[in-house]
C-alpha cells in the first residue's frame, strides 16, 4: 500500500515526504533506479478482479511550538542593576538570574551575571535570532558593553496530529528497542530517535510531540515515525475526539486572549536600531 506522508510545518517548512512505500508487483517492470514502469501503480487489483483505488496521501501540519536559543553577551551584568533599571523584567534572588519578556516577537530570556542568556518562546527560527538581538540591545541600552556572540539554537518542541488514533502498547511492544511505556508515569510512548536525534512522545488520540536539536530534525523525526505508527493506527473513539477539541480550544484561547482579535495581530518589522549591535559574527 503506499504510504506517503506530506508533513507541511505553518512556520515556514519545505514540503517532507517519508518515502514511498509501494508494493510492487511485477518486478520484472522495474527499470535502472528501482522504478515499476506499469500502469497498476494508481490501482490495486484484488483477488476477485475488482479494481479498488489508492487511498488519499494523508497531509499533516507540523506546528513548532518552541525554539530555544543561547547566546553570550561577553560581559560581566550586574543583575540588580538591570532589575532596577530594565522594563519587563523579574529579579529571581533564589537562582542567581533575571528574566525579561519581550511581546513581539513573544519571548522570555533567561539572564545570568556571567552574561550567557537562555531565550524560550519563539516559534521559528528566525524569530528567535531577532529576539536574542532584542534582549542584546536592551542590555546595550542598560549601559553594559555587550558583544553579541556565540547564538544557536539548543532545541525545537514541535507538534504534529495523525489522522487516526494509535494503538500505544501494541506500538511500545513491538518498538522496545527505541520506544517505552509506563502508563502509571506518563500517558504516552516515549520513542528516541538517534539519527536524527529526536525525543517523540506519541499518544494514542494520535498526538505526537517532537523535540529535536532544529526545526528540519523535528521534520525528519515524523518522516521516520509516520510508516512505523500506521501500522498500529485505529479510528479514533469518541473520547478521543472529546480530548482533542478541548486542547485545541485551549491552546486558541491562550494564543488569541479573548481581547485581542487574531485577524488585526500583524508581524510588525524590525527596527534598524534594534539590530545595531557589535557582533563576532556567529549570528550568521
Amino acid at each position: 500500500m503506499n504510504i506517503m506522508a506530506t508533513a507541511i510545518q505553518k512556520n515556514g517548512m519545505k514540503s517532507l515526504t517519508n518515502g514511498n512505500l509501494n508494493h510492487v508487483g511485477d518486478v520484472e517492470h522495474l527499470d535502472h533506479g528501482g522504478v515499476c514502469n506499469g500502469t497498476d501503480n494508481d490501482v490495486y487489483k484484488m483477488e476477485n478482479g475488482q479494481v479498488a483505488e489508492q487511498e488519499p496521501q494523508p497531509e499533516i501540519d507540523i506546528l513548532i511550538r518552541n525554539v530555544v536559543c543561547s547566546f553570550s553577551v561577553r560581559c560581566h551584568l550586574n543583575l540588580r542593576e538591570i532589575a532596577l533599571n530594565g522594563s519587563n523584567v523579574e529579579y529571581r534572588r533564589e537562582n542567581g538570574m533575571i528574566t525579561m519578556k519581550l511581546r513581539k516577537p513573544s519571548a522570555t530570556a533567561s539572564i545570568w551575571s556571567s552574561g550567557k542568556i537562555t531565550c524560550t518562546g519563539a516559534e521559528t527560527e528566525e524569530e528567535a535570532k531577532i529576539a536574542a538581538r532584542r534582549f542584546a540591545r536592551t542590555l546595550q541600552k542598560l549601559g553594559f558593553k555587550v558583544r553579541f556572540n556565540n547564538f544557536r539554537v539548543v532545541n525545537v518542541l514541535g507538534t504534529c496530529l495523525m489522522p487516526w488514533a494509535i494503538k500505544i502498547t501494541s506500538f511500545s511492544s513491538h518498538h522496545k528497542e527505541h520506544a517505552s511505556y509506563e502508563p502509571e508515569l506518563h500517558p504516552g510512548v516515549t520513542y528516541k530517535l538517534l539519527n536524527p536525534k529526536a525525543t517523540l512522545k506519541i499518544f494514542s488520540t494520535g498526538s505526537v510531540t517532537i523535540t529535536a536539536p532544529s526545526v528540519d530534525s523535528v521534520g525528519k523525526a515524523i518522516e521516520h515515525i509516520f510508516p512505523l505508527v500506521y501500522e498500529f493506527r485505529k479510528q479514533r473513539s469518541i473520547e478521543d475526539e472529546a480530548l482533542l477539541l478541548a486542547k485545541k480550544r485551549k491552546l486558541a484561547n491562550k494564543k488569541y486572549p479573548d481581547e485581542f482579535d487574531p485577524e488585526a495581530i500583524i508581524q510588525n518589522p524590525v527596527d534598524d536600531e534594534d539590530m545595531m549591535i557589535e557582533s563576532d559574527g556567529s549570528w550568521d
